[in-house]
């Protein structure tokens, strides 16, 4: 009977744990060791894992495939692939774990930078490419600010994982093709409604930046979702207010506020219409899952 691959949220930790994180950090040698420089093939469901290889070598495991890790090295492991890795004693580097539903583009969307984060990648870092050197001080800086604990840290990680991940695909040459016309206005659209998520722009404002009617712009949005444009833009709200909810310390209140809901009451209304549960009790909902 073939073994079936184990799930975890950390290597060796069973799931089902206190789980009060959207991304973890840690450096690759403090769990290795822990298990002989050998991680058997395993998975995480709903996790999102970078490697970042500063020194010694090894192999990654997927599947049946196997692959070199040398110095200097970028992994990125899509949530529930199974993988594995075998390692040098002189390992160092990171590992980061990040909840895949709050990286800023989903793995498997219509954009580059989805299609390339569905896949497995191991991407050599030439140092003496400025670019490179950015995605490795980028990485470094991440693990030092996660060990902070220090203000503004949630805001930095985020930040350094998007850049991270962005750069790292430039430079695997993975993944940068042309998009169409419909795949530019999207990823326009989508870092326009990123950029204004907060002021509550209408979709004529979208429309307008992106040079085009209202109409023709539902018209490309629900070619590529499946919903309108109204529909999208309250879908990205309702995921940061989620993404606020569970993990922040601020109330409803001053979470409504932060996404520029002048009124509570019409805060709770919109989540309400979105989920089908107040902002309240959907937090409670989240938080007690995340401790099952």
């Amino acid at each position: 009977m073939k073994k079936s691959v184990p799930t975890y949220e950390l290597y060796g930790e069973s799931a089902g744990r206190e789980r009060d994180f959207w991304l973890h950090c840690e450096t690759i040698p403090s769990r290795s060791r822990l298990h002989h420089w050998e991680i058997q093939q395993h998975r995480h469901d709903g996790f999102f894992q970078i490697l970042y290889i500063s020194a010694g070598s090894g192999d990654a495991i997927f599947g049946s495939e196997r692959r070199e890790i040398t110095r200097h090295m970028v992994i990125t492991v899509p949530s529930g692939l199974g993988h594995g890795f075998r390692f040098s004693r002189d390992i160092d580097g990171f590992v980061i774990t990040v909840l895949t539903s709050q990286l800023k583009t989903l793995p498997g969307g219509r954009s580059p930078l989805g299609a390339w984060l569905a896949h497995p990648h191991l991407t050599k870092l030439d140092m003496d490419d400025p670019e490179a050197a950015y995605v490795a001080q980028t990485l470094s800086r991440l693990g030092s600010e996660f060990a902070s604990h220090a203000s503004g840290r949630a805001d930095l990680l985020e930040a350094y994982v998007t850049v991270a991940l962005q750069l790292t695909m430039r430079l695997s040459g993975s993944g940068v093709e042309l998009l169409d016309e419909t795949g530019r206005r999207m990823e326009l659209l989508e870092s326009l409604i990123h950029r204004h998520l907060r002021s509550h722009k209408t979709a004529a404002f979208y429309a307008r930046e992106l040079g085009i009617s209202p109409t023709h712009l539902s018209r490309v949005v629900r070619a590529v979702t499946g919903h309108g444009t109204h529909e999208l833009i309250a879908g990205r709200l309702t995921e940061e207010a989620k993404r606020e909810l569970v993990f922040s310390f601020g109330s409803v209140q001053e979470i409504g506020y932060r996404l520029g809901f002048v009124d509570p009451a019409y805060f709770s209304r919109f989540f309400l219409k979105q989920t089908g549960e107040t902002p309240r009790a959907w937090r409670t909902a989240e938080r007690a899952k995340l401790r099952m």
